[in-house]
């Protein structure tokens, strides 16, 4: 029989393996720290989405103002005023 059969090589490694998982000792309070830490991780994330949020609102909304504010203040052709033939003819008008 091979000294080096895949068989043997697996049988050995899974014991060396598990030796040294046997030997791995959890600290007592490990899950409350990892839970902690991703908690902290988790609420920091929000903040920093709410905050992008808030600049991305807040952007937009300026940026709206500001081209509204860049439109001219004479009238245009929609609301050019009684004298164009379209403010004459009315919706409301009773026809005979």
């Amino acid at each position: 029989m091979n000294n080096t059969s895949p068989a043997r090589t697996e049988r050995e490694l899974r014991e060396a393996l598990q030796a040294l998982a046997d030997g791995v000792q959890a600290a007592p309070d490990a899950y409350r720290t990892a839970r902690g830490e991703w908690l902290r991780r988790e609420r920091r994330r929000r903040l920093v989405l709410a905050v992008l949020i808030a600049i991305v609102f807040a952007a937009a909304t300026l940026i709206g103002l500001w081209v509204l504010n860049q439109a001219p203040s004479a009238p245009g052709v929609i609301f050019s005023g009684t004298d164009s033939p379209l403010s004459q003819a009315s919706l409301f008008q009773q026809h005979p």
